[in-house]
């Protein structure tokens, strides 16, 4: 075998030792750089300094090092090209056959808590990005590799046939491509949010592969999970799955929607979600109690659902919930008899989510064909809204803690969304249909006659007073929804002819 050259510089050492072993065996003479140099001489591996490739020192704290026509001359040539050849003779310039390069930690950098705006862009790797791209650049000759899972199959097939085959060099130089771009991505996510910019020009989104996924929606639709690096830990994306089958397409949609719910409320409570809407939430003084009043909120649909808690599950919870068929338990923790309860069910899928921190304010991102849609989340609460009360009548206590329930769970209902709720559950859930009185209908039917006395929660106004003579009916005391509408006021007319308090938020919370 004559003589290779291969240029290593990684941050990720892991196997670095034995690879590069392993390219001396196979003939390979190796360059390297700074840690990794040390790092195989300290491995007993022979190793060229960069240096004493380019002739000239490492300057400016190694921010310059590798950018040298010496490397890169050496890396861009075309092998088939004659000209090509006679300059790298002419210029004393070595070929490099094989490049194993990793970057600079920024993503791990940006991570660490306090981190300075100078630590991490002294974390933006130069020389590193520029050595992959020119490598990937010229796959046609050189094998390029970032990831040490992919070390083990160059070594195979050099060891073969003293090569790595077109299609391996396609594929890494494919991954190469994708690594730099996901790493300039996070870097232009971060310094967007250093300069303060919104809406930029060009929106970059990295993402990394969490799940490959049996299919999509249905079964003819192919189907992948990724997870946001640096991503919200209070996500399904960050969840300890303890038991059961792995999750699908529509599970991680049901159980994102049940997250979101359940982080509203601070005091013991249990979502029940099915299609991605509720179908019951509860509270109480302990979980146990929270659960089984999501239960008696629908106890129809919540058969095959998705159950979020805010507290841990304990053995009479968990006694509770395995009296039905459940999909999905999510919950911060799980006590060792709640496990040993919940398991005895093969198929049940427990995840564990770390409540407690705040969740990350993340943007939310909707594909459309040929675009996407960029947007904050709904995190307007009512605390945050301008109460007034157009109505004759004010709410009661009572009516109050029945009105924050519905409007804490209704802007996670598809529009045009009702909720009926009571003081410790919802009653009745309306979603989705064209027309708001629509969705009334079906809240006020659901809730039968646990509607008397209860409140109801309107996403957005009301067009007309139909809703308000169709709540009037069937019982409801107390109304809160965004307001402004041109008819208000034959909806305030219409509240007050049955002695029904209305309270107007101001926002409107429409869930397509």
């Amino acid at each position: 075998m004559g003589t290779k050259r291969a240029l290593i510089s990684v941050s990720d050492k892991e196997g670095i030792v034995e690879f590069a072993r392993n390219l001396v065996e196979l003939g390979f003479e190796i360059v390297s750089t700074g840690g990794t140099k040390r790092a195989l001489q300290d491995g007993g591996v022979p190793v060229i300094g960069i240096s004493d490739v380019t002739g000239f020192p490492e300057i400016l704290e190694g921010r310059v090092k590798t950018l040298h026509p010496k490397i890169h001359g050496g890396l861009l040539a075309k092998y088939s090209d004659p000209g090509h050849q006679s300059q790298l003779a002419e210029n004393e310039i070595e070929k490099i056959e094989l490049v194993c390069v990793n970057l600079y930690p920024f993503k791990e950098t940006i991570s660490k808590p306090g981190v300075t705006p100078e630590d991490a862009i002294e974390n933006i790797d130069i020389g590193g990005p520029a050595m992959l791209r020119a490598s990937a650049k010229n796959h046609q000759y050189i094998t390029v590799l970032v990831d040490p899972a992919d070390y083990q199959q160059v070594l195979e097939e050099y060891k073969s046939k003293n090569e790595t085959t077109l299609e391996t060099r396609r594929r890494l130089a494919a991954k190469v491509f994708r690594h730099t771009a996901a790493y300039d991505a996070l870097i232009a996510e971060y310094m967007t949010g250093l300069a303060g910019e919104t809406n930029p020009e060009k929106m970059t989104v990295t993402y990394e592969l969490k799940q490959n996924l049996r299919y999509g929606e249905n079964p003819h639709q192919k189907a992948a999970f990724y997870q946001k690096p640096l991503g919200s830990a209070f996500s399904v994306a960050a969840a300890e799955q303890l038991h059961g089958k792995e999750l699908s397409y529509n599970n991680i949609n049901d159980a994102n929607a049940a997250l979101q719910i359940v982080k509203e409320f601070t005091e013991p409570a249990a979502v029940a979600v099915k299609h991605m809407n509720p179908c019951g939430v509860g509270i109480g003084e302990s979980v146990h109690e929270a659960f089984v009043k999501a239960f008696e909120a629908d106890p129809v649909s919540i058969f095959g659902g998705i159950i979020a808690l805010n507290r841990e599950v304990d053995a009479e919870t968990a006694g509770k919930l395995s009296e039905i068929f459940l999909e999905i338990i999510i919950a911060p923790a799980f006590s060792k008899e709640a496990i040993d309860i919940l398991t005895a069910k093969k198929n049940i899928r427990l995840l564990k989510v770390p409540f407690g921190g705040e969740a990350a304010n993340e943007s939310m991102l909707s594909s459309i064909e040929g675009g996407l849609l960029v947007q904050d989340q709904d995190g307007y609460g009512l605390e945050d809204a301008e109460i007034t009360i157009p109505t004759k009548r004010e709410p009661t206590e009572a009516e109050w803690e029945a009105l924050k329930i519905g409007w804490k769970v209704v802007k996670h209902v598809k529009s045009n969304a009702i909720v009926v709720a009571g003081n410790d559950s919802t009653l009745g859930i309306g979603a989705g249909q064209m027309n708001r009185v629509g969705s009334a209908k079906i809240a006020l039917e659901q809730a039968d006659e646990k509607a008397k006395g209860a409140a109801l929660a309107s996403d957005a106004f009301f067009p007309m007073d139909d809703t308000v003579e169709a709540a009037a009916q069937a019982g409801i005391t107390a109304i809160i929804q965004p307001g402004g509408s041109k008819k208000d006021a034959d909806s305030i007319k219409k509240a007050d002819e049955y002695g029904i308090a209305m309270v107007f938020t101001g926002v409107r919370h429409f869930k397509h």
